[in-house]
């Protein structure tokens, strides 16, 4: 009698575990099943290219950051609260893709667009040999050495670039480097809507 009680208690032991172990095994089945349904919600969004953003429509947050070269003016919210429509633009040195939107920066501010830069994260001399290099199209630049700033204005990764309105609120963000076309169909727009509203 006891052998047969052992070797039931056994079989239930033994069809417990096979039991919860079918039950880890569906774990990483339903995390890549979430995964999928929130790429899909992304895909479905109206533009799928444009990350959602909670500053949009919001004043650009509080902050004041020392500038990138000794001895010039910070870049503080105030600058970015009166003046006319302007772009804000996160970049870093060591940032591949702020390297390729950079000549687009450079035609926006030869074009007369006020473009404010926060460095993002950077050395100094990488950020100063990066603009000698490259130019620099900035009236402003501040350096977001421990990425704080860059925390409060949400950003995923620079670079990212925001136009401001006249009265310091944010009226549009791009994610990634902005190219030629996007200057004709996303930026000037967004910065002509922004100054027809201030």
């Amino acid at each position: 009698m006891s052998d047969g009680a052992g070797s039931k208690e056994a079989g239930e032991n033994r069809s417990g575990r096979e039991g919860g172990f079918r039950l880890w095994m569906l774990v990483p089945a339903i995390g890549a099943a979430m995964v999928v349904a929130v790429f899909m919600l992304g895909l479905h969004r109206e533009n799928a290219d444009v990350l959602p953003s909670a500053l949009v429509d919001q004043p650009v947050p509080d902050f004041a950051l020392k500038p990138l070269r000794e001895g010039e003016p910070e870049l503080t919210r105030a600058d970015l609260s009166g003046g006319g429509v302007k772009l804000v633009n996160i970049w870093a040195s060591w940032c591949g893709p702020c390297r390729v939107e950079h000549p687009q920066l450079m035609a926006l501010a030869e074009s007369g667009i006020p473009v404010h830069g926060i460095n993002y994260k950077d050395k100094e001399a990488n950020a100063l040999g990066f603009l000698n290099e490259l130019g620099d199209p900035y009236t402003l630049i501040g350096a977001d050495t421990t990425g704080r700033t860059g925390i409060d204005f949400g950003v995923y990764g620079v670079p990212e670039t925001f136009v401001v309105d006249g009265n310091g609120v944010i009226v549009h963000k791009h994610v990634g480097p902005i190219t030629k076309s996007q200057i004709e169909s996303e930026i000037l727009p967004a910065i002509e809507k922004a100054g027809a509203g201030s």
